[in-house]
Parts: structure tokens; C-alpha cells; sequence
């Protein structure tokens, strides 16, 4: 059975949200990626390819080497998604400190 990943399955494992974050900056191999992780080289190379999939990271080969990019176009997604929920909670945060601010005691 073949499932198709979504996007917030990808970003769940803390090792995947580990190498977004490693390659948000620079691109790099799987190789270069792996070294900074006390896991098995294919462990990193499973987690590439799911990323791969969820279109979070591009491949672009160079060579003999294939470089891993940070797609932040996709991640846009992923905070647009998030927004009204962002909004929604720090309104709920303001109303909930304006109801404090009123029962405070003054010193």
C-alpha cells in the first residue's frame, strides 16, 4: 500500500525538522547532511527522500553530487496554513491579559 505523504507528517519527526533546519541556510549532500547526525546514513537518506516527496527540499545534481535546497516556497504553505489558528490564539492570549490587567491588585 502506497500512502502519500502530506507536508505535516514531514515536518512531525524531529530529525526531518532537524535537516530543514541544517539546510534552511546553504545547501548541502547527503553525505555533508548525514555527518551532522548520530544515525545511520540510509536512516538520513529515508528522511530525504519523505522530505523530497513533500516537496519541502529540492534535489539539483552538480556533478556526481546531488545538493539538497530548502524549498521555502512550500513552507509558506505550511505557515499560511497556520496563520488563522496564530491569530486566533494570540487574540485569545490579549483578551485573556486585558481580564488580568482588570483584577490585578495594585502594590
Amino acid at each position: 500500500m502506497n500512502l502519500r505523504r502530506d507536508v505535516f507528517q514531514a515536518i512531525a519527526d524531529p530529525t526531518r525538522r532537524a535537516i530543514l533546519l541544517l539546510i534552511a541556510t546553504q545547501s548541502m549532500t547527503a553525505g555533508a547532511i548525514a555527518a551532522n547526525f548520530d544515525t545511520a546514513r540510509p536512516t538520513i537518506s529515508r528522511h530525504l527522500q519523505i522530505l523530497t516527496e513533500c516537496e519541502l527540499i529540492e534535489q539539483e545534481p552538480q556533478g556526481r553530487e546531488i545538493y539538497y535546497h530548502f524549498n521555502p516556497g512550500k513552507m509558506k504553505e505550511v505557515a499560511d496554513f497556520l496563520e488563522p489558528f496564530r491569530v486566533l490564539w494570540e487574540a485569545r492570549f490579549n483578551k485573556l491579559e486585558s481580564i488580568m490587567k482588570k483584577y490585578r491588585t495594585p502594590k
